[in-house]
């Protein structure tokens, strides 16, 4: 058997067992992928030998390692603002007496909040918001499924919002400008398109009864001005990272580092008068637990694999065989990006980074950011589909055929509409106005 052949068969095998049916197994897919990835790099290394294989494995090593620092970081941020209650004001901002004021509200509220804390935690805030004024659970499911769309969506046109985002600003395709600037108008038709649909419609699961106010959950006491503190300081050390970048060239992961050190820093200064009992919750050692640390190795065991593709050429061959079939780059890109409903967007963003290099593709091509928007949004079609959905399915209770039916095709729908918007602005809008400005 030819090595691409037997290291495909490898990849497609595990990962068709383990990750969509890892619910069902009881077994967290993280394991079968890292014994995967290693054993990918065992047979490119028992066929080619060690000289050879050896170089590949420690540059790929470097470049997941640079990432997955980078997640924990902005995620390690995240959950120390949340034990200083940072987000409780949100809830506020967004509770009303009107479920379709709630769900616009709701909606855009995550869109703009993936874009700095990354859509899984804001997925997960949002519920957790939603939770305390719905107490209705088909209302509340619903609501949730539409904030993994808005979160996915607000996700994409920011290099801290979603993984695949990262991963293409971190490899050098897009830069943060072109990303924001190319990428807010289709990522927002994403999430209008579906809310517009929506009210639009009478026979929705919201139906305009008045939602009944709850009394505020109740939180272990917290210092609002330490509170107000370590909200701005840390949304703004998150804020920090690309501008970091931006001027010292440095990689994100440099920016990150200097931003967690910044948080740390400040969270020490305002719980080092509490005695050990109450500052506990407040440290960075318990920031940092909260983290999920499966999904960060899952991501590490994924990248690897598809390094490895990559490496032995692999990837190549998947491209030319693409290209060959589908012809056009636009119909490839949406493709890649309704296939993330199912395949996780993270091994398929980085199967077409290894496809294409830089040469062939420069940076800001429309290639890259077109894959950033269908790749961040083509999951939420299904509730599988992506990082932000599988982290809120078992806590909402949303099922798979549920989710289709009640909120996939509202996300089919706007991610066609955001695909086309995009296609058309590059084609007949950017050429000669976005391009001279970014100039």
């Amino acid at each position: 058997m030819s090595l691409a052949l037997l290291l495909s068969c490898l990849f497609v095998l595990v990962y068709t067992v383990f990750v969509p049916f890892e619910n069902k197994l009881k077994i967290n897919k993280a394991g079968p992928i890292l014994v995967m990835a290693m054993l990918c790099w065992a047979i490119y290394g028992f066929y080619e030998g060690e000289k050879v294989v050896k170089p590949h494995l420690m540059h790929h090593l470097a470049d997941v390692a640079g990432i997955i620092f980078f997640l924990w970081g902005a995620l390690s941020i995240v959950e120390l603002v949340s034990a200083y209650k940072g987000f409780d004001g949100i809830t506020q901002l967004i509770r009303t007496d009107n479920e379709h004021t709630l769900l616009w509200r709701a909606c855009l509220t995550t869109f703009f909040m993936a874009a700095v804390i990354d859509n899984v935690t804001a997925t997960v805030v949002m519920y957790y918001m939603l939770r305390d004024i719905l107490k209705d659970s088909e209302k509340l499911k619903f609501m949730t499924g539409m904030a993994v769309i808005s979160a996915n969506a607000g996700g994409t046109w920011s290099p801290l919002g979603e993984v695949t985002s990262t991963m293409l600003w971190a490899g050098g395709q897009v830069d943060i400008q072109n990303l924001v600037m190319r990428m807010f108008l289709p990522s927002l038709l994403h999430v209008l398109v579906p809310l517009w649909i929506l009210s639009m419609r009478k026979n929705t699961v919201l139906n305009l009864v008045p939602v009944a106010k709850s009394e505020a959950t109740s939180h272990n006491y917290v210092n609002p001005k330490h509170t107000r503190i370590m909200t701005i300081v840390g949304l703004g050390a998150l804020l920090f990272v690309p501008i970091f970048k931006y001027f010292t060239h440095l990689p994100p992961y440099a920016g990150m580092a200097m931003a967690w050190g910044m948080v740390w820093f400040v969270s020490e200064l305002l719980n080092n008068q509490m005695d050990e009992a109450n500052r506990e919750e407040f440290t960075v050692a318990a920031a940092v637990k909260k983290v999920e640390q499966t999904g960060l190795w899952f991501f590490f065991g994924i990248l690897l694999a598809v390094g490895c593709l990559q490496s032995a050429g692999v990837l190549k061959e998947v491209g030319k065989y693409l290209e060959t079939n589908l012809h056009s780059m636009e119909i490839i890109i949406f493709v890649i990006g309704l296939s993330s409903a199912i395949i996780d967007n993270v091994p398929l963003v980085a199967a077409v980074q290894g496809m294409y290099t830089l040469t062939e593709f420069p940076t800001n091509h429309f290639v890259w950011i077109y894959l950033s928007y269908c790749a961040g949004t083509g999951g939420s079609i299904l509730i599988i589909g992506s990082a932000a959905g599988v982290a809120v399915q078992e806590k909402a209770g949303i099922e798979f055929g549920w989710f289709a039916r009640k909120v996939g095709w509202l996300a089919l729908i706007g991610y066609t509409v955001g695909a086309i918007a995009y296609l058309l602005l590059t084609w007949y809008v950017y050429p000669y106005t976005l391009d001279l400005f970014l100039k």
